[in-house]
């Protein structure tokens, strides 16, 4: 008798299709994968998002309380006052400046999380928060190093720019004003094009444990032939993003505005009128972080699926993630990585097989049947 294999079902699909795909499929299934695994996506997103503005609002308002209280007990316009009122707008700059860089640490965290997530979302998986900071916990410094490293290039280049603007400006007023328009306006195409081709350096750093020089070789070959679809990812999440917050800001600002007007029409102060102005502003906020959550997720979420597909197109990724799924819903435990499987590798289609055309057998005007794809050097 003929033993016949036991029915296995078919595998889970992903968030994605295991083949390349298009535009369309990547700025939609950004938005779409909020809905996979909501608790780590957005949940994390926006706690530790709250937590990070919640702080750094306390901490810079107790800063400046404590640094212009002293201008009570000072006489206005004396030498001593001005001291210490630049003093005290310096401090306060200065604290929010690094309470700002550290809430940035957290927000690097938040991108990685969802990176972690969002790669295991592609071969149908669900993890906990527990198992994607798992996969981040061994880049997080690096991931830290490169997003300070990003900001140094950018403060020096801002202060070199405007330097010399400056110098011009001095010697010249009208020459230092034109200089520093057309820096600002030269600033932006490179800001885009920088942004573009370093867009998949988190993806890589986290999904393949490489260091920042190596991520970002990575990213830039990765992008090299999927510049234009990459940037319309990130020119449209970012306006439309920007969008949403302008719908939510604009007229929230009007009606705090028209309530106090109607409130207190005189000007005079009321706490009637102080209280909706609180409650006005609080809303407000509470939106805008609600976007700006949901912007972090969504961008962070685009990033990786442009990686699996530049990945799937130059190094046969799809094929790996293929037979992981395959495996994996056979039964099989510990297996690779699939995304640190053929990392790099140079992805060459296999040459046609089968019999040669006028082989003995082979009807004529046959043609040989073509192999799937595998990696080169396999």
């Amino acid at each position: 008798m003929t033993a016949y294999p036991a029915w296995t079902p078919a595998s889970r699909a992903g968030i994605v299709p295991l083949h390349p795909y298009g535009f369309g499929t990547i700025l939609g299934r950004s938005f779409v994968a909020l809905r996979h695994n909501p608790r780590v996506l957005l949940g994390f997103a926006l706690l530790v998002q709250t937590l990070a503005y919640v702080i750094v609002s306390v901490a810079v308002a107790a800063v400046a309380i404590a640094t212009f209280a002293r201008l009570d007990t000072l006489v206005e316009g004396t030498e001593e006052f001005d001291t210490v009122l630049v003093g005290s707008i310096a401090l306060t700059g200065l604290a929010a400046l690094v309470l700002g860089a550290l809430a940035g640490g957290l927000s690097v965290l938040v991108q990685a999380v969802v990176v972690s997530e969002v790669a295991s979302a592609v071969v149908a998986e669900k993890p906990t928060l527990r198992d994607a900071w798992r996969r981040v916990r061994p880049v997080f410094l690096r991931l830290i190093g490169y997003s300070l490293l990003i900001l140094l290039a950018m403060a020096v280049v801002l202060a070199l720019l405007g330097g010399i603007a400056v110098l011009l400006g001095l010697v010249l007023l009208p020459l230092g004003i034109v200089a520093g328009i057309l820096f600002a306006l030269g600033l932006i195409p490179l800001y885009l094009w920088l942004a573009t081709k370093l867009f998949l350096v988190p993806s890589a750093m986290i999904l393949e444990g490489v260091g920042i020089r190596r991520a970002i070789a990575r990213s830039w070959v990765l992008t090299r032939r999927r510049f234009w679809p990459t940037f319309g990812v990130i020119v449209i999440i970012s306006l439309a993003f920007g969008v949403v917050g302008q719908v939510i800001s604009i007229p929230l600002g009007l009606l705090s505005g028209g309530i106090s007007t109607i409130v207190a029409p005189t000007g005079a102060s009321d706490p009637s009128a102080l209280i909706a102005f609180v409650v006005i502003q609080l809303v407000g906020q509470v939106g805008i972080l609600l976007v700006q959550c949901i912007a972090v997720v969504v961008q962070s979420t685009s990033a990786v699926l442009v990686y699996v597909d530049a990945r799937m197109r130059v190094e046969g990724l799809d094929h790996d993630l293929f037979a992981y799924v395959d495996a994996r819903d056979s039964g099989a435990q510990d297996l690779p990585d699939p995304y640190r499987v053929g990392a790099g590798r140079t992805w060459s289609p296999a040459p046609a097989w089968g019999p040669p055309a006028g082989a003995p057998g082979t009807p004529s005007g046959a043609a040989a049947w073509p192999a799937p794809p595998s990696p080169a050097g396999a």
